[in-house]
């Protein structure tokens, strides 16, 4: 007899089951959905597969991140197109109409006296050094130390008056080593290495959304751009943080995900595109069966650094022409700064988004954007406006600021770095990448857990049409025989 009892009984197993799992079974399921995950998941989706996103943040965009603030809005991650040929993320702005805009990033040099520096000099040494990083050959060496050696041989030919000048060189050197740590997220120069498979591609490499902001191109991948219908057979769960990944190496069958909530859902296979700094601390808890030895020695041995913004709001601000300013220490100066202040001589400049014009952005790197990340926000504040002051104080009557927001991409529990580089360890190891990148497959070789992410991209580590071609290229490998 089917009493009032049996009736609840049924509920609570009911409710249990659905908290714990779900009934349907995906083709794919991908977990990440910053520019891997969201490429691969609507390519797939798009090609009639059944789909389920996870992200464990309450946004898509993973180190895109797009936010209002000032007049307009900011860019608390990524900022620019890295060139446009061929690049899947300017080809998608351009294929729907969407006007990008390039940005010149000429530094207009101050110093730490508030007087104007010679600029132009600057500006060549900088652009010198710049390219002398591409198609180096020969044993690996710190790149600080072979672009001290070329600007020395350069100045010597082109600037001969400076060789003797000891203060210039000095300065100059360390704002190119800040430059430099900011392009890489490295802690210094000299942990990057001159060899590297890292590929620009052509075009101007400093392509902005302005007001549209980055995150219009999750939109167009998604079809919802413009009020787009979006894909049908997409489901997409934020704040979905995943636990596990059972997958069946020794034997066939579906794959397995369960979620920190307990929900658990399965696919005949899954794209992994979390970062790599999130690899790094769950590696060995995430999956089971455990990843191969060789996976876990990519991870290891790939660095992933950190590259963080300070951004000041203003009710107007009335800056010296450019987007620009490069902070140019004086020694004395630089040795008069408190130990606890030291983190202000390791930000190389400022600069103004496109997107707004009450905005100034400053930049750190490496251990001291770590330092900054643990920092109250108004100390920050208030210790950024003394060194924005210091240097331009003379030049602009500067208000004070209205708001801040710190980028934190340590901290993040569902990043824990900003992008990778190759230093001299992953020097010794010039298959980390593709290792990282293959995927695993069960007994009877069927795909069963595939990476993705810029970490994956030999070529194109590091940027946002890297980390996009990687999720196409796990569909692909997927649908093999898809024109996606």
């Amino acid at each position: 007899m089917f009493t009032i009892n049996k009736l609840r009984e049924c509920v609570v197993r009911l409710a249990v089951t659905e908290g714990r799992s779900t009934m349907m079974k995906y083709d794919t399921i991908v977990i990440g959905l910053g520019a891997a995950g969201t490429t691969a998941a609507s390519a797939l989706a798009k090609a009639g597969k059944r789909v389920l996103a996870l992200e464990a943040q309450d946004r898509i965009g993973g180190r895109v991140q797009t936010v209002p603030f000032g007049d307009g809005v900011v860019e608390l991650g990524a900022e620019w197109i890295h060139g446009t040929e061929p690049s899947v993320v300017y080809d998608s702005a351009i294929d729907n109409n969407v006007m990008v805009l390039p940005q010149d990033i000429y530094l207009n040099v101050y110093k730490s006296d508030g007087t104007p520096g010679n600029s132009e000099l600057i500006n060549e040494l900088v652009d010198y050094a710049l390219e002398m990083t591409s198609n180096i050959t020969g044993p690996a060496r710190p790149l600080g130390l072979y672009l001290t050696d070329k600007l020395n041989e350069y100045i010597k030919e082109r600037h001969p008056e400076l060789v003797h000048d000891r203060e210039f060189l000095s300065e100059f050197l360390s704002i190119m080593d800040l430059i430099v740590d900011n392009l890489e997220s490295s802690n210094d120069w000299y942990d990057v290495s001159t060899l590297t498979n890292y590929r620009e591609l052509g075009g101007h490499q400093h392509m902005s959304w302005h007001r549209h902001g980055y995150k219009t191109f999750f939109d167009i991948l998604l079809n919802t751009y413009e009020n787009g219908p979006g894909w049908p057979t997409l489901d997409i769960k934020l704040n979905k943080e995943v636990k596990l990944i059972k997958w069946p190496r020794d034997s066939s069958g579906d794959v397995e995900v369960t979620c920190a909530d307990g929900s658990v859902f399965t696919a005949d296979n899954v794209i992994v595109t979390v970062s790599l700094g999130v690899l790094k601390e769950r590696k060995t808890s995430l999956f089971e069966p455990s990843l191969p030895a060789g996976k876990i020695k990519a991870i290891n041995v790939i660095p992933i650094g950190v590259m963080n913004k300070i951004m000041l709001k203003f009710d107007k601000l009335d800056l010296p022409s450019g987007n620009f300013y490069g902070f140019l220490w004086k020694s004395e100066d630089k040795a008069r700064v408190c130990p606890e202040d030291g983190w202000t001589t390791k930000i190389f400049g400022a600069s103004t988004p496109l997107s707004n014009t009450n905005v100034l952005t400053l930049w750190t790197s490496g251990i001291h954007g770590l330092l900054v990340e643990a920092m109250p926000s108004d100390v920050v504040m208030k210790k950024s406006m003394e060194l924005i002051r210091r240097f331009m104080g003379k030049v602009a009557d500067i208000p004070e600021p209205t708001g801040i927001l710190m980028s934190k991409w340590f901290s993040n529990p569902y990043t824990r770095g900003s992008y990778t580089y190759d230093n001299l360890v992953v020097t010794d190891y010039p298959d980390a990448r593709a290792t990282l990148e293959a995927p695993l497959r069960d007994s009877t070789g069927a795909l069963k857990v595939l990476f993705a992410g810029e970490a994956t991209n030999s070529n194109h580590f590091s940027t946002v049409h890297g980390a996009s071609e990687t999720g196409l290229r796990e569909a692909k490998r997927i649908l093999p025989n898809s024109k996606l």
